[in-house]
């Protein structure tokens, strides 16, 4: 099982997330209270294991400025958390993660049309900490192997949706935080038990 912890902002927590055995770890650009500015990454990304993916999120953002952060910052992966097309997601020259907000089997008809590595399922809400109904996913024709799952995951309940879901991936952000700040030991506990 593999472990990404989200809206990452300083470097002692990225490097705890390392250390703890995160396999990536993410960056906010788009607008959001875990927004991180460009140089702030850049000077977190220095310092991260090879073998710990920077992932870098973005919300209908253009090509252009994607590409030319994710060289500044180092990223391996770009994360999209909106409108953007098939077509858009084939043009980004680094691995992409197309996230979609679950809120029936039929609205996942659509990602099958995309030819990403990874797609994220998500509540419809990103990023609010509410989970979505994990049984929509039980038995259905989706690539587990390609999938990462998002939304409302903690330490607590990430074990059961590993043994309902069966993912590739758990992403992680407000879930191990408390009063809107990482916490070291929730992401010691919600790595522990994602992986055990």
């Amino acid at each position: 099982m593999k472990v990404k912890i989200c809206g990452i902002k300083d470097l002692k927590t990225a490097l705890v997330a390392c250390q703890l055995g995160a396999d990536a770890i993410g960056f906010v650009f788009a607008s959001s209270k875990r927004q991180i500015t460009v140089q702030q990454a850049k000077e977190v990304s220095e310092f991260i294991p090879n073998n710990v993916k920077k992932v870098g999120v973005f919300v209908n953002e253009t090509i252009d400025r994607i590409q030319e952060i994710a060289s500044i910052t180092k990223l391996d992966m770009i994360q999209l958390h909106g409108q953007e097309t098939e077509q858009f997601c084939e043009a980004i020259h680094l691995p992409v993660i197309k996230a979609f907000s679950v809120t029936s089997i039929e609205n996942m008809q659509r990602i099958n049309k995309f030819k990403v590595p990874l797609y994220l399922l998500d509540s419809a809400q990103a990023g609010s900490g509410q989970t979505f109904d994990w049984q929509l996913l039980k038995d259905k024709d989706v690539q587990k192997s390609k999938l990462m799952l998002a939304g409302g995951l903690t330490p607590e309940n990430v074990n059961q949706a590993i043994k309902l879901v069966k993912p590739a991936w758990v992403d992680v952000s407000s879930g191990v935080e408390t009063n809107g700040y990482k916490d070291l030991k929730k992401i010691r506990d919600f790595i522990y038990n994602a992986k055990r």
